[in-house]
């Protein structure tokens, strides 16, 4: 299935990484990686740096899945508010989860500063906006509990909001912790990297029918007959992922995308922050280094490629005019547009590890929209699996963590 459609700015503005190389024979590694978007080069990142054997396989070509269609926006906050998600599973857990993500993207700016890969990393603030009355209560809620487990937290008024981000709004919370990046690019330049400097292995266009579970291992079907023997498989695949899972626990949600043509530096909104709202669906607002604008949101539960696709006309008319209700100063031109499916779970935390203790099959799924931050600690917590290394983390994002 196509995991987006449209025009993508990220592909548009990079190069493509045409790499033709379907597995055409049987094949042995130690961890097999399923999926070439952001989180498998993360993945196969941690992996090959800790001297663990792997390879990585795809049915597309690297990197055109669900990451082409990210607007990589790195935020410690997930899609459940803190005050709710401590309402969902235990207080514990919904506080390591914020944290995890705090910490993660340090991580990844670590990440590009060892490998001297330039992915468009810029470090910006959040400004969290309240749509309407209820939003301001939410927002009342969520900076009190973030203020009281330590979390970064300005909270903005009407006047502050105006002076700090020109917005005529209610109230807002703000942090400086945040920051964005090009998915698309950071990918491939890791797995390019990988490639010269631990000659990681990459089959293209090969698709995994079958992952059956040894003793030892696991053995890997593909559509053309060949095995891959291994003793891990890890599947980085998104949504995608469901085929190898024992029962549905992610819901698909299509969201929807718009990016400006350059607009004069001067005309772009201060501090280059990210912006998003307390409604549901949320608007969501970045900018870029040669200074687009992209704006996204407008989700919808995900139905099929066809239905997703056909809103896509009335989903850029609507971000347009969300747009100049914020900024009616800012002349917005929507020069490229897009949509996208992506996965959630009900409390709004990934999945990552096994299915069960001692299982061979590991995920890491199920973001919503932090799948970078959440893919930076996945590709921390399998390194440590394959390593047979405790970690923490698990508890916050195995499939059996507790719910209140």
């Amino acid at each position: 299935m196509d995991l987006h459609s449209g025009l993508p700015f990220w592909i548009v503005k990079n190069e493509f990484f045409d790499l033709y190389n379907p597995l055409r024979k049987n094949y042995k590694i130690d961890v097999a990686i399923i999926g070439s978007g952001i989180t498998g080069a993360l993945v196969a990142h941690e992996l090959c740096e800790a001297g663990i054997e792997c390879a990585l396989i795809d049915k597309r070509t690297i990197s055109t899945g669900s990451s082409a269609a990210s607007t990589a926006q790195l935020q410690y906050e997930i899609d459940t508010p803190l005050s709710k998600l401590i309402n969902i599973v235990p207080e514990k857990i919904a506080i390591d989860s914020y944290f995890n993500c705090l910490e993660s993207i340090t991580d990844i700016e670590n990440i590009f500063k060892k490998t001297k890969i330039d992915a468009d990393f810029l470090r910006v603030p959040t400004v969290l906006l309240a749509s309407n009355k209820q939003g301001v209560k939410l927002l009342e809620e969520e900076y009190t509990i973030r203020t009281e487990v330590g979390l970064p937290v300005k909270f903005l008024d009407a006047q502050q909001l105006k002076s700090y981000q020109n917005i005529e709004g209610i109230v807002a919370l703000q942090n400086d912790t945040s920051a964005q990046m090009d998915a698309y690019k950071a990918a491939i330049q890791l797995l390019k990297y990988h490639q010269q400097k631990h000659q990681l292995q990459i089959f293209t266009h090969t698709k995994i029918e079958k992952i059956h579970e040894t003793k030892k291992g696991c053995e890997l079907l593909t559509d053309h007959e060949h095995t891959i023997s291994c003793k891990y498989v890890i599947v980085a695949t998104g949504f995608e992922a469901g085929q190898f899972l024992p029962k549905k626990v992610m819901n698909l949600l299509s969201t929807y995308a718009i990016c400006s043509a350059p607009i004069d530096e001067k005309m772009i909104w201060p501090n280059r922050s990210l912006i998003w709202e307390t409604a549901e669906p949320y608007l969501y607002m970045r900018t870029t280094k040669d200074n687009r604008l992209i704006v996204g949101g407008e989700d919808e539960d995900f139905q099929n490629p066809e239905k997703r696709d056909d809103l896509l006309r009335k989903k850029i008319k609507a971000l347009e005019y969300k747009f100049s209700k914020l900024y009616p100063e800012i002349e917005f031109r929507t020069e490229m547009a897009w949509c996208g499916t992506f996965s959630a779970t009900n409390d709004g935390l990934p999945y990552m590890g096994p299915w069960k203790k001692g299982n061979r099959t590991l995920f890491a799924l199920g973001y919503g929209g932090n799948g970078i931050t959440f893919s930076m600690v996945a590709a921390q917590v399998l390194k440590n699996i394959i390593h047979n290394k405790e970690d923490s983390r698990l508890e916050t994002f195995g499939f059996n963590r507790p719910n209140n």
